[in-house]
C-alpha cells in the first residue's frame, strides 16, 4: 500500500478527532481542508453501513471496530473485501473478536455493497483466463504450502491434517481430524491390500492413517516441495509414496494410467478452477477401477459464477476458486455417478478457531522470522474464514462418486 505508516490511536491526530465527531453525528468545523472533509464523510458513510450489521466504530463490544488511521473507511469503501483485509494487515484498524465481526458483515451481505469494481474485475479475470493452468498451478504451492513445515506443524494437529475436522463427537482438534480421516476411510470402504490415490495429499495424513489402520498402499500427489520432503519422513516405513506432480500430468506417457481401487482428494479441488473441473474428473476416471470409489472433500460456495474473494486470492490462495455443488455435478457428468453428498461446513468454523488458538500460542516463536504484517495477515485469514463458515456463506462437502454406480446402491456408513 502506498500510504504512509499507520497512525496509532495513542497518537493525537486532529483528523481522527473530526472522524469521531462525524460518526457521532456532531457538527464539523466550518473551516476544513477539503480532503479532511472527504475522509470524515467517508467514515460517516462507512459507519452507517456497519450499523446495518450492528457493528459500531469505536464501540465497546468485542465485534466493534477500532480505527487507527484516518483513511481506513475511504480505502475499504473503494476496495471492498480487498481493502478491508489490506488495511487490517497494515494495522489501520483492529477488532477484539474479528471472526464475529466478519460473520456479521457477511450475514448483513455488506460484502456485496463495497468495492464492487474490484469484484467485477475478479469475476472477469476468472472468466477470461484459466487461472489454474499448468503454468500457474504451482504458485499456490510456493506462496502458501511452502512457507514452512515448522510453522504448519505448530498450527495443525499432530497428524498435520490441513482440512476441515469432523466434530460430531470430538472435543479436541486431534480427535476431530482423526474422526474425519476415519470417516473418509469408512466411506471409501478400504480393505487390506487396496491401492489408494490421494490427489492433493498434503503431508500424507490420510495415506498414513489408511496404511496404519487399513493396511492399504498409498500414492500421493502434491505441488508442494516441502510437503513431499516432510511427508516422506512422517510416512517412513509405510507402503506410501509421494510424487511432486500436477494431477493433469499423472498417468501420461507410454505406460498409460496407473489404476487404483480408491481415490480421495481432500482440500485440493478448491485449486482446480471451473475451467479444469472436467479435466480433474477425467483424470480420476482414467485412474480408478470400474468398481472403485472416489471421495471428493472440498470447500464450496452457495452460488455458481460468484468470484473468489480478492483478498484471499491475492494473499492466501493465489488463483483459487471455490466450486458450487452445481458446477461439481455438471463436471462429473459422463465420468461418475454421484452416490452421496455430506455437508458438514459448520464444522470448519470450529476447526479454524482451533487452528487460530494454536497459531496464537506458537506465534511468539515465529514473529521475528515472519514479521508483524504476516502475523496480522494469517490471523485475518483464519478468523475471517471462521466467520464465513459460521454464517454458512461457505460450505464443506464430502461427495462419494463411482464410475458406473454401485450395484444395489451405496450406503453411507453410520
Amino acid at each position: 500500500m502506498a500510504d504512509p505508516a499507520p497512525v496509532r490511536q495513542a497518537t493525537f491526530d486532529p483528523t481522527l478527532v473530526d472522524i469521531d465527531r462525524a460518526v457521532r453525528g456532531e457538527p464539523l468545523p466550518t473551516v476544513r481542508a477539503p480532503h479532511l472533509f472527504a475522509l470524515a464523510s467517508a467514515t460517516k458513510a462507512f459507519a452507517e453501513l456497519l450499523d446495518e450489521a450492528d457493528i459500531r466504530i469505536g464501540g465497546d463490544r468485542p465485534w466493534d471496530m477500532q480505527i487507527h488511521h484516518a483513511k481506513t473507511a475511504e480505502y475499504i469503501l473503494a476496495r471492498g473485501s480487498l481493502g478491508l483485509g489490506e488495511s487490517y494487515m497494515e494495522g489501520w484498524w483492529d477488532c477484539p473478536q474479528l471472526d464475529e465481526f466478519i460473520a456479521r458483515l457477511l450475514a448483513a451481505r455488506l460484502d456485496e455493497r463495497a468495492g464492487s469494481a474490484v469484484l467485477l474485475l475478479q469475476a472477469l479475470r476468472a472468466r477470461l483466463f484459466n487461472l489454474q493452468s499448468l503454468r500457474r498451478a504451482w504458485r499456490v504451492g510456493e506462496v502458501h504450502y511452502d512457507i514452512g513445515n515448522d510453522f504448519f506443524e505448530a498450527m495443525l494437529d499432530p497428524g498435520m491434517t490441513y482440512t476441515c475436522g469432523y466434530w460430531a463427537t470430538a472435543s479436541t482438534l486431534d480427535e476431530a481430524q482423526t474422526a474425519k480421516l476415519e470417516l473418509v476411510c469408512a466411506k471409501l470402504g478400504l480393505q487390506p491390500g487396496m491401492r489408494l490415490l490421494d490427489i492433493g495429499c498434503g503431508w500424507g495424513s490420510l495415506m498414513r492413517h489408511a496404511a496404519e489402520r487399513y493396511r492399504v498402499n498409498g500414492l500421493g500427489l502434491t505441488i508442494s516441495r516441502q510437503q513431499v520432503e516432510l511427508g516422506k519422513q512422517r510416512c517412513r516405513g509405510l507402503p506410501v509414496d509421494f510424487r511432486l506432480l500436477d494431477y493433469r500430468d499423472f498417468g501420461r506417457g507410454s505406460r498409460g494410467a496407473e489404476r487404483f481401487d480408491r481415490i480421495a482428494s481432500l482440500g485440493m479441488f478448491e485449486h482446480v478452477g471451473h475451467k479444469n473441473h472436467r479435466a480433474f474428473f477425467e483424470v480420476a476416471h482414467r485412474c480408478l477401477r470400474d468398481d472403485g470409489l472416489l471421495l471428493l472433500h472440498t470447500i464450496g460456495k452457495n452460488q455458481s459464477g460468484t468470484p473468489t474473494d480478492p483478498w484471499i486470492d491475492r494473499y492466501i490462495f493465489p488463483n483459487g476458486e471455490l466450486p458450487s455443488i452445481g458446477e461439481i455435478a455438471d463436471a462429473a457428468q459422463g465420468f461418475f455417478v454421484i452416490e452421496d453428498v455430506h455437508n458438514f461446513g459448520a464444522d470448519y468454523d470450529r476447526t479454524l478457531m482451533a487452528w487460530h488458538q494454536r497459531f496464537e500460542a506458537a506465534w511468539p516463536r515465529f514473529a521475528k522470522q515472519y514479521g508483524e504484517r504476516f502475523g496480522r495477515m494469517w490471523r485475518y485469514y483464519l478468523l475471517a474464514c471462521a466467520g464465513s463458515f459460521r454464517v454458512r456463506a461457505n460450505q464443506l462437502w464430502q461427495i462419494v462418486l463411482s464410475p458406473k454406480g454401485v450395484a444395489g446402491g451405496y450406503r453411507r456408513p453410520a
